[in-house]
């Protein structure tokens, strides 16, 4: 009899299971009638459903690494966010009066620099040096303390803002393209072997607009979810996913932003860190997961309307004021290239039909290192010459949003064989004074005499730098550039060149 009986029981416990193991939400103890047949049914209490490792328990307390290790993170990520530089703060009280695009982005932008020229991974080593001291401090004046969730939560809103921030900033400048601009003429007739790793990498983005625009709404959507506590794990993992690439882009490239975005990459792994063991528990592991319960909760009163207030403030800032000049700015043209207009009409590729240097006539010659090859006006105020005469290389290759015609270096930076001048129209119309725009070159200015005998013959009569006679007589080439004939039938129509 009592065999039965347990045949019994262990039938009501595998009733009690659906078909994937979870416990059913209906079940029922059978009726069932023992050989003496006089007793009452017996109904069989149902055992507890075995759902394997179930969620930890909550505890407040944390252990003594943890609290080391976020004395160290809270320190190191608050130096590398806040700016504690009284620079900083003196330049945006100079420029606010007049506060452009490009002051604007320079906010945006901001990492600690402890070292003159461009940003390198030994500022990282000061923070974490600096930071490392201070956490012997703290630990020593705070070491009975239970928790730091509050200060946790303020540092992941720190955090989450700062990444949402720097987001913002490429963002626009993509979502409008100007990040990466068109190729100008002269890049058009530069040898491919004569242009940088990341000046192909840029001209070849600036190529695809609506391609640089879907890049720049990416980011945008990843800030707009950084900015609120519940899908900030969402937009951070969607921001590193993109961050990623960026950084290997650089790598790959020889990028003068591989360190800045790596800064970043650092940022959004501190905000998904938050949830990134909860996520692995219930994605990966498929075990029961216990939910944040932690909520800050401001008293009524000043601490709630400043946090709106903050709030609103960031997004007017760098949603509303910076999306407006980004757009404007669009409208306006790129600000890679000068806008100083250059000669009307004459825009174009020239050959080099004559060229006399001191009276003598110097045939063509691709190895004379002072005959010009080829001449290209802009249609902005640029003119360059290709030459056998080597180029000292600018390498610039970070992102600044220049205000001065004189510091945008785009069109010659990480490019060689051409030398690009920047020039001027006396009043009379026919007295032009060229500037080398590249300052690794110390040039004497160029005083040329500006003649047009017709549309598309131009000659130019003066002395270089050397003070030798020179006479050019440049001829304009009908050459026809695959971007512009493509652009005029679309995608599906024919062409021809």
């Amino acid at each position: 009899m009592s065999h039965q009986l347990d045949d019994q029981l262990a039938a009501v416990s595998r009733a009690q299971h659906d078909e994937s193991g979870f416990p059913s939400a209906y079940f029922f103890a059978p009726m069932s009638n023992p050989p003496s047949g006089g007793t009452a049914p017996v109904a069989a209490r149902p055992p507890a459903a075995d759902l394997g490792p179930g969620p930890a328990p909550e505890s407040n307390a944390w252990t003594g690494a943890e609290k080391a290790v976020f004395r160290f993170a809270f320190l190191y990520f608050f130096l590398q966010v806040v700016p504690l530089d009284w620079k900083f703060y003196r330049d945006i009280v100079a420029h606010w009066a007049g506060v452009s695009l490009g002051d604007l982005f320079r906010l945006t932008h901001y990492t600690p620099r402890f070292f003159d020229g461009p940003d390198t991974f030994a500022n990282w080593t000061v923070v974490a040096a600096i930071a490392a001291v201070g956490t012997v401090g703290w630990g020593a004046v705070d070491r009975n303390r239970a928790e730091y969730n509050t200060l946790y939560y303020w540092l992941r809103v720190l955090v989450r803002y700062r990444l949402a921030a720097a987001l913002l900033g490429y963002g626009f400048l993509k979502l409008f393209p100007m990040q990466a601009p068109l190729p100008s003429l002269s890049h058009l007739n530069t040898h491919y072997g004569d242009l940088s790793d990341w000046k192909i990498f840029a001209l070849s983005l600036g190529i695809v607009p609506s391609y640089q625009s879907f890049l720049g709404l990416v980011e945008i959507l990843g800030a707009a979810l950084l900015l609120g506590r519940r899908t900030a794990s969402t937009g951070a993992f969607l921001v590193l996913t993109f961050l990623g690439n960026v950084f290997l882009s650089n790598l790959a490239y020889e990028g003068g932003e591989y360190v800045y975005s790596c800064y970043l990459i650092t940022l959004g792994l501190l905000v998904l860190w938050y949830d990134l063991a909860r996520l692995n528990r219930l994605l990966t592991l498929e075990l029961p997961t216990r939910p944040n319960h932690f909520r800050l909760v401001l008293p009524a009163g000043w601490p709630r309307a400043g946090q709106r207030v903050a709030k609103a403030a960031f997004v007017l800032l760098f949603v509303g004021l910076y999306g407006v000049k980004a757009y404007a700015a669009y409208q306006q043209g790129t600000y890679h290239y000068p806008t100083a207009p250059g000669l009307p009409g004459a825009a174009g590729l020239y050959n080099v039909r004559e060229f006399r240097l001191a009276g003598e006539v110097r045939p063509y010659s691709a190895t004379d290192p002072e005959r010009w090859q080829d001449v290209v006006l802009e249609h902005w105020a640029t003119l360059s010459v290709r030459s056998n005469q080597p180029v000292a290389l600018d390498p610039s290759n970070t992102e600044t949003i220049p205000a001065l015609d004189t510091e945008r270096s785009f069109e010659y930076a990480g490019a060689a064989g051409r030398h690009y001048y920047g020039y001027t129209l006396a009043p009379d119309g026919q007295t032009l004074t060229l500037r080398n725009r590249n300052p690794h070159e110390n040039r004497r200015p160029l005083v040329l005499r500006l003649g047009r005998p017709d549309a598309r013959t131009i000659t130019l009569t003066g002395h270089d730098e050397q003070g030798r006679a020179l006479y050019v007589v440049l001829e304009k080439r009908n050459k026809k550039y695959l971007l512009e004939e493509a652009s005029k039938t679309g995608r599906r129509g024919g062409l021809r060149l």
